[in-house]
């Protein structure tokens, strides 16, 4: 009958002491291989090593939605910064006014009064009965300039003294009849009512003269021989002047002397600043010749005293 298989201890057994080891002791019987032991796995069980990836992509993640907001937050930092504009310095200014002078014509002071003041402008012509009575013929060309936009304009009086009809042209084309509601011989100034008016009629601005100088600038606007509205401009010559008109009809004082070109026909109309403000109401011109044209010496009645025809308050 077979012996089973002995399997031997992983270590010899120990020798009695003084026992001597046989010499000759029969081999002993083969000895079974101990089963491999399997050595501690190095790798993690397979459920952790998902999650250690997991969490790894994770943090990927996250650093990149960081680094996401962090660019966001620079850029929008940034484009608030370019959208707030800069402070303007007096350095800025300066260039920018020398820019504009450098690459733009600009308007002429006196083109801008004219500007101003046209749409204030009117046409005043008198109409009178001829010598057999019968006929209506024209008998003064003036200007006139409103004082208020319901159609209050003020004239020279001799421009519509004596006329049967008078009749105006607003700067609009717009014709009408007027009405004399008010005289002021001693500075020859007549108050206008006109019937009708145009929708955008627009009055002047008017200025004192208190502060006038001679050499101050000044544009005058109106109807010279009826041709117009035309314009010229000068300056103030000299202040509170006289003037004896050459029939010696007339005799005004306090006027203005001013060197802009006036002739017949600018009578009534306004002597304006280059702000385009009235300060005076042309009346005369002075020319010691039977010409009656201009030589260089106007007169105007200071806007004060034409206010107080009309009732204004001083300024």
């Amino acid at each position: 009958m077979p012996r089973p298989t002995v399997y031997s201890s992983s270590r010899p057994a120990r020798r009695p002491a003084g026992a001597a080891a046989p010499s000759d002791a029969a081999p002993s019987e083969p000895v079974a291989q101990a089963a491999p032991v399997a050595a501690p796995s190095l790798s993690q069980p397979a459920g952790r090593s998902q999650a250690v990836t997991l969490s790894r992509r994770n943090l990927y993640a996250l650093w990149g939605a960081l680094l996401l907001l962090a660019a966001l937050l620079v850029t929008s930092v940034w484009l608030n910064q370019r959208s707030v504009p800069r402070k303007l310095t007096q350095e800025d200014i300066d260039q920018a006014v020398l820019r504009t002078l450098e690459t733009t014509t600009l308007p002429s002071a006196a083109a801008r009064a004219v500007e101003t003041i046209a749409p204030s402008v009117v046409r005043v012509v008198g109409f009178g009965r001829s010598k057999n009575g019968k006929d209506e013929v024209e008998r003064g060309v003036g200007t006139g300039v409103v004082i208020v936009d319901k159609g209050v304009i003020l004239t020279n009086l001799h421009v519509v003294q004596g006329s049967d009809r008078i009749q105006l042209t607003f700067h609009d084309g717009l014709q009408t009849t007027a009405t004399i509601t008010g005289v002021q011989p001693e500075n020859d100034l007549a108050v206008l009512q006109a019937h009708k008016v145009p929708d955008d009629l627009e009055a002047a601005s008017l200025r004192s003269t208190n502060d006038l100088r001679p050499g101050d600038q000044v544009a005058v606007v109106g109807f010279p021989f009826g041709i117009g509205p035309s314009a010229s401009a000068g300056v103030i010559s000299g202040l509170g002047r006289q003037f004896t008109s050459p029939e010696g009809k007339r005799e005004l004082g306090n006027l203005i002397q001013f060197d802009a070109a006036a002739n017949p026909g600018n009578s009534g109309g306004p002597l304006v600043t280059m702000d385009g403000e009235v300060i005076g109401i042309v009346t005369a011109i002075l020319n010691p010749t039977p010409a009656r044209t201009f030589i260089g010496i106007g007169f105007a009645v200071p806007i004060e005293n034409a206010a107080s025809a009309v009732g204004m308050s001083p300024f």
